[in-house]
């Protein structure tokens, strides 16, 4: 017997990882002939494997091709990963929302939507604060937008596609939509009035992993004071939400900067 060989074989998992492995390589997404020329097998064999992976939602398609979908990252932020997001945001929020006097939540993308997994209450006297658990809009948000921002093409398409709008949420113009993403991406973060609260200015950052696109963005439902309170003004605000979302992108293991193109790119970590 061949010590190398596998203990035991399981051929029709193998095939679904097989497809699964292959799409990851090819953004732009394969046809079934492409599929099968790719894995080596006939259209019959991995047929009934690719419906099967597409009815449980890992698949996707657009036209004739096949695209992995989001269920996989959705998948990975319901395990470890996204406590030790959670871990690590809770200290540096704290802290922000101790220096701010501005309350703080910290997003992720799942299915279609925007969800609260961390907040922090502001420590004043009066705040607004979104419950952890929550489900907001993914376009007509802050924390949404800077999540879409920071993407693949690809990746952005994919999430369009599976946009679920939460009550309330207005449709944007996808012309106006797509200028408001570039110049997320151009400045590093977005800023923006609330489109559900009046007098809420929202302020969202990116906390990159390591493939370099957002998986998280730490936001602040800006309400700014007008007494004589000496409170951080919202550019204040700011530089201390970008330096924390600095510190947490690190902390997730990959490290960016803004150069002065402003185009994100890539520091080795050094920890």
């Amino acid at each position: 017997m061949n010590a190398n060989a596998p203990r035991y074989s399981a051929p029709a998992l193998e095939k679904g990882l097989d497809i699964i492995e292959l799409l990851a390589d090819h953004a732009e997404g394969l046809s079934l002939a492409e599929l099968a020329k790719e894995l080596g097998r006939s259209t019959a064999e991995i047929f009934r494997m690719v419906v099967t992976l597409e009815t449980r939602g890992y698949l996707g398609t657009v036209g004739d091709r096949y695209v992995l979908s989001l269920l996989l990252f959705q998948l990975a932020h319901r395990h470890q990963p996204v406590r030790s997001l959670v871990s690590s945001a809770l200290p540096l929020m704290t802290q922000l929302a101790k220096d701010a006097c501005q309350s703080f939540h910290l997003c992720v993308y799942q299915k279609g939507r925007v969800l609260i997994v961390a907040g922090v209450e502001s420590p004043e006297r009066w705040g607004f604060a979104l419950k952890v658990g929550t489900l907001i809009g993914l376009t007509d948000t802050a924390s949404g937008q800077v999540l879409l921002a920071f993407q693949e093409e690809p990746q952005r398409l994919e999430m369009f596609e599976l946009h679920v709008p939460v009550d309330g949420e207005r449709a944007m113009d996808p012309q106006q939509l797509a200028k408001d993403l570039s110049q997320i991406r151009k400045h590093g973060h977005a800023r923006m009035s609330s489109r559900q609260v009046k007098g809420v200015k929202n302020l969202a950052y990116p906390v990159f992993g390591r493939d370099g696109h957002a998986i998280a963005a730490l936001t602040t439902p800006y309400i700014e004071r007008i007494d004589d309170a000496p409170v951080p003004s919202m550019a204040e605000v700011g530089d201390m939400m970008e330096r924390a979302a600095q510190t947490l992108t690190s902390l997730m293991g990959f490290n960016v900067y803004w150069d002065s193109a402003s185009q994100p790119t890539q520091r080795p970590d050094r920890r």
